[in-house]
């Protein structure tokens, strides 16, 4: 499976979401391989650091995603594809060979507003591709007392995008794990909320990847 991490604006957590997905997909039992598609090239310092076991490569062009995907994808369970801020045909070549794109966006009417530029680019993959690839909006960096209104839900609505329950506040933690070379999880009691709320998260929108520690010891304890 080849999860993009897709929206044209900067500065949404775009690769906070990416090394937080590919560390939580392994913490899972799955092989991942990271793609980092930024020129800034973050991602894949940080999951190195953070998560040695993940596989990590650059695709800096295009034609590198378009060719190389598929063939990373046959290789591992998924593929996390760090996404650009601003290159357009990166971002449409990323959406051309997504199963699945998760749509980061600040908490604000604004931002939601902007979104709908934002996705053009997902709308014509989906054009091409007859529905695919399917997609969820996350809010990200949201106040801890935030609450979201209708007006934000209905803007989400007319993008015909869902809106994931499950939101990622405005935390210190996630701004400090990179400098510590470490996932929210990895930083103890006072990264608590933030790793609950990544599984939450990720529970919530890859059901199917996750997978309860220790039930098949359980159920073989329990048949004998």
């Amino acid at each position: 499976m080849i999860i993009t991490i897709a929206n044209n604006k900067g500065g949404v957590g775009k690769s906070t979401l990416a090394v937080h997905l590919a560390a939580w997909l392994t913490e899972q039992g799955h092989t991942v391989t990271l793609a980092d598609c930024d020129t800034q090239q973050s991602s894949s310092v940080w999951i190195r650091e953070a998560m040695p076991k993940v596989e990590t490569v650059v695709l800096s062009s295009p034609s590198e995603i378009l060719n190389e995907l598929p063939v990373l994808a046959r290789e591992a369970d998924f593929v996390v594809a760090d996404g650009p801020g601003s290159n357009t045909e990166t971002s449409r070549a990323l959406l051309l060979r997504a199963d699945f794109a998760i749509v980061p966006c600040k908490a604000s009417m604004l931002e939601v507003r902007a979104l709908a530029q934002a996705t053009q680019v997902l709308r014509e993959a989906r054009d091409i591709r007859g529905g695919r690839p399917d997609a969820v909006i996350v809010l990200n960096m949201v106040g801890k007392n935030y609450r979201l209104t209708k007006d934000m839900k209905d803007a989400a609505v007319s993008l015909q995008l869902p809106l994931a329950q499950t939101h990622m506040i405005l935390r210190q933690i996630y701004a400090d794990a990179p400098g510590q070379a470490a996932v929210a999880w990895q930083l103890g009691s006072r990264a608590r909320e933030a790793a609950d709320e990544v599984n939450q998260l990720f529970r919530e929108i890859l059901p199917q990847a996750y997978r309860q520690q220790g039930r098949s010891k359980r159920t073989v304890t329990a048949a004998s």
